[in-house]
């Protein structure tokens, strides 16, 4: 079997389907994508909003909630109601048209049955303010966050306890703006860190303790703005430096981006403990390829958000699940589960959604523990069988097609423009930012947040410079963001602080915040790679960058080894390849 060229219907540029993801299809039992990998990307992730969320009345119990969902036509239920007995996904149900196109009577069916106002699973207790968690306690708007204990204003965190404003942070505690990090104790303004302590402003640095604003270090302790210094000395040294004075942390934080842009090595991928990978943040994984965000899986591709996976491709956000093909949050325990999304511990399972313990069902919306259901009816396992072949063939042959002319065959996720959140509503947004007028032209839709009625009763530039200045009544503010409105990253103008995060505050010797979490959210964002891979030459070469010693496999000039990288072409990083990196390092 041979790699084939063939052409995106969406944004008609060439894509390679390669030998390995023929075999994955053919075990799937699915047709070859006619859409690009990034375009595939893209696509799902319109369907996942986390952070967008409102105030709006529960539809059966009619008691205040909070939602993911605008109020819109769609109905939304609270958690206790949409898991209760008090209604049934299966009143719903429709019969087949075979005069229709499949999707155009799946997409009726789901505008019609209940929505849950937040995905949330196993246990959440004291955790209403989040979204897309499982089994947490005591968290505050923080987002894709697992089996964590007092996390708030975080994204994307698993196993982390007393810690906020984090990103990509695993089995850590006391931490504040880690970004990519696993295993940190007390580590404040870490990125790329892990099994580290007792630390500030740290680059790549990996089993650290007492350490600031270096890069690079492994095995180190007492190492203060990449000199060796010994217990005494840094002491006094970090005695001169004011992490809880604002103005003074401004320019720490300047000061630790341009260390990281121009100082520092990059290594070409943050893959650990892994083999035959490609793609960035890969721990402990085996033939994941393509893929961001994840740990412990295997036999993956075009993945993002992945925990102990295998054997899946086009995904955001499979933990403890195989045979997994474009779906969003399909939840724990799943196996074949393709062209879904937010279906919970179910098995072969095809174009649906919001359905918990399933199995063998097909363009279902909302069931609980059902089997042999066809658009929400039941059927028996013979006439399941011979139903859904039937679809599947008529989905090819009469395929949906959306307002653009965009074909949906059977093989192909949900149309953009069925999804019930606008484009910037979406992690899309974040990932691949839009205007409102290209996002349209694309054929999403935009939602124009309503101006906010609360009005600030203090600036930030008003607050105190110096968290001991910072007094219980600043919990009675509402703080104008710095920002006010003014950015691209969903600004709300203004936000208070609450008690956990003003003892948290003042736990660590950090000052008041001056901009809103999800401004805070988007700065860390943007320190980040993109979810994308270019193929780059190693940088490393005698004649720019001064290296330690001569690399074995070349003595001389600039290194031949080319990697898949998650680093920009145009960036200013300096980035190496693994041998180079680790003969520098290690």
């Amino acid at each position: 079997m041979k790699s084939e060229k063939t052409t995106c219907q969406n944004c008609l540029k060439k894509f390679s389907i390669e030998p390995a993801d023929f075999v994955f299809y053919e075990k799937a039992d699915v047709p070859p994508p006619t859409w690009c990998p990034e375009c595939r990307m893209v696509r799902r992730m319109t369907w996942r909003n986390e952070r967008s969320l409102y105030s709006r009345t529960c539809d059966l119990c009619q008691k205040s909630m909070v939602s993911m969902y605008k109020p819109s036509d769609i109905p939304v239920y609270c958690h206790e109601c949409w898991y209760s007995d008090k209604w049934e996904a299966m009143e719903k149900g429709k019969e087949f048209d075979p005069e229709k196109p499949f999707l155009e009577q799946w997409h009726k069916l789901m505008c019609s049955v209940p929505h849950l106002n937040l995905w949330k699973i196993q246990e959440n207790v004291g955790s209403e303010f989040t979204n897309y968690s499982a089994n947490n306690r005591n968290c505050y708007l923080s987002y894709s966050v697992i089996s964590s204990e007092n996390v708030c204003y975080s994204y994307s965190v698993d196993k982390d306890k007393d810690s906020f404003d984090n990103l990509y942070l695993k089995s850590s505690e006391l931490c504040y703006e880690n970004i990519d990090g696993t295993n940190n104790y007390n580590c404040l303004f870490c990125m790329r860190s892990r099994d580290t302590m007792n630390s500030s402003f740290l680059f790549d640095c990996t089993n650290c303790q007492d350490c600031f604003m270096s890069s690079n270090l492994k095995n180190k302790q007492y190492v203060f703005r990449g000199e060796q210094l010994t217990k005494e000395g840094y002491k006094e040294a970090m005695g001169k430096v004011e992490l809880d004075n604002h103005s003074e942390l401004e320019k720490l934080k300047r000061e630790f981006r341009d260390m990281i842009r121009e100082e520092s090595i990059h290594k070409y991928a943050h893959v650990i403990r892994s083999e035959h990978c490609t793609g960035d943040n890969i721990e402990n994984c085996k033939n994941v390829r393509d893929a961001f965000e994840g740990y412990d899986s295997e036999n993956v591709r075009y993945g993002v958000r992945l925990g102990q996976a295998k054997d899946s491709m086009d995904f955001y956000g499979l933990v403890k699940g195989e045979l997994a093909y474009e779906v969003i949050a399909p939840g724990f325990e799943s196996s074949k589960n393709l062209f879904g999304f937010l279906n919970n511990a179910s098995r072969d399972i095809y174009y649906s959604s919001l359905c918990a313990s399933c199995t063998d069902c097909f363009g279902c919306v909302g069931l609980k523990n059902k089997q042999y259901c066809i658009l929400n009816k039941q059927y028996s396992k013979e006439e399941y069988e011979k139903l859904i072949s039937e679809i599947r063939k008529h989905m090819s042959e009469v395929p949906y097609k959306d307002s653009r002319g965009r074909a949906y065959p059977y093989g192909e996720f949900f149309p953009g423009e069925f999804s019930p959140f606008a484009y910037n509503e979406s992690i899309a947004q974040e990932n691949f930012t839009l205007s409102k007028e290209e996002a349209l032209e694309r054929g999403y839709s935009w939602h124009d947040a309503e101006e906010k009625k609360h009005q600030p009763s203090i600036s930030a530039g008003n607050l105190p410079e110096k968290i001991g200045d910072a007094e219980d009544s600043v919990l009675k503010e509402v703080i104008e963001c710095s920002h006010k409105g003014e950015c691209n990253h969903q600004c709300t103008k203004a936000f208070k602080i609450i008690p956990a995060e003003l003892q948290f505050y003042r736990r660590v010797g950090l000052p008041l915040p001056r901009l809103c979490p999800n401004c805070r959210h988007y700065e860390r964002l943007a320190q980040r790679n993109p979810l994308k891979l270019w193929e780059r030459n190693c940088m490393c070469d005698y004649e720019t960058y001064k290296n330690s010693k001569v690399h074995p496999h070349h003595e001389k000039g600039r290194c031949p080894n080319t990697f898949k990288t998650a680093y920009p072409p145009d960036g200013k990083e300096i980035v190496y390849c693994e041998e180079c990196y680790q003969e520098e390092l290690v």
